[in-house]
């Protein structure tokens, strides 16, 4: 069993900022990718950030420069480091990790999902 839990959404006014925390736990071989996508109302859930296990990122085009991805493998936490947010970043924001789990070894890996937390930005 594995889960995602993540903290760190809430309401914030525009040009301000957030971190977004996921931390890993449960029967963990390995994590590989983490990354965090968003979905907002009435719109299909869309990468925001990811990073490799080995720390290279990739981000949207319309958060670069804005936010920052980052990852503790110590801790199998990864984060969104979140600034100069616009209303337009309004959403729920989930994080997403790749893991091989001890019964499956490292030769399978299985998409794992947080529970999603609430990101508003106000203008």
């Amino acid at each position: 069993q594995v889960q995602l839990v993540e903290s760190g959404g809430g309401l914030v006014q525009a040009g301000g900022s957030l971190r977004l925390s996921c931390a890993a736990s449960g029967s963990i071989f390995s994590i590989n990718a983490m990354g965090w996508y968003r979905q907002a109302p009435g719109k299909q859930r869309e990468l925001v950030a990811g990073i490799t296990s080995g720390g290279s990122t990739n981000y949207a085009d319309s958060v670069k420069g804005r936010f920052t991805i980052s990852r503790d493998n110590a801790k199998n936490t990864v984060y969104l480091q979140m600034a100069k947010l616009k209303p337009e970043d309004t959403a729920v924001y989930y994080c997403n990790a790749k893991i091989s789990t001890i019964i499956s070894g490292p030769w399978h890996e299985y998409d794992y999902w947080g529970q999603g937390t609430q990101v508003t930005v106000s203008s």
